[in-house]
């Protein structure tokens, strides 16, 4: 999870289960539409500056202000916290230090994939095949689902929607009805 720096880099934080597309756009998308208010900032202190070493996986807690019907829409009803790395023992017993995360220690930390929060939209990053990536507007539908292939997310050709959500709600409300069935929560990082 990260912020856009100079050119086409980034800095952010370490995300244990970094989420396939499938599973954090939606969530991301939501989150970002009713938790944060549309605010990226918010959002942005959130999930990278407020964390003192790194996040395990992101929850449901996201969704919080998001109609019944968009959450269960999209966890099938399931519910888990974030749960952050803050209370990792090192083997010294030092204190953990952060996890940053940036375009130059991507590689070197293994990531598979990467979200960038613009102003204008979620970049997905598949860091087996590029360094940047397609932007997911942030107006799209959470219910929207999301091809998983990591080679499907060119930086050269739109985001990869498998499918557009069934009913699409006017512009200027955010999603608020159930498209497809739960999935379950899957674990990757970033």
């Amino acid at each position: 999870m990260a912020r856009p720096t100079v050119g086409t880099g980034y800095s952010g934080i370490h995300v244990q289960l970094d989420g396939v597309p499938s599973h954090h756009l939606p969530l991301l998308l939501a989150a970002y539409q009713y938790k944060f208010e549309r605010d990226v900032e918010a959002m942005s202190q959130h999930l990278i500056d407020d964390v003192a070493v790194g996040w395990d996986e992101l929850g449901t807690d996201l969704l919080d202000g998001a109609p019944p019907a968009l959450v269960a829409a999209l966890t099938g009803g399931e519910q888990w916290p974030s749960h952050t790395l803050d209370h990792l023992i090192t083997p010294d017993g030092s204190p953990p230090v952060r996890m940053s995360v940036t375009d130059e220690t991507a590689d070197e930390q293994d990531m598979q994939w990467g979200y960038v929060l613009h102003k204008q939209g979620i970049e997905v990053i598949s860091l087996l095949h590029e360094d940047i990536g397609p932007v997911v507007d942030w107006a799209t539908d959470p219910r929207t689902a999301f091809n998983d292939h990591p080679a499907a997310w060119s930086s050269l050709d739109p985001a990869p929607a498998l499918r557009a959500s069934r009913s699409t709600p006017p512009p200027s409300t955010p999603a608020a009805a159930p498209a497809k069935a739960g999935t379950p929560h899957p674990a990757t990082r970033l």
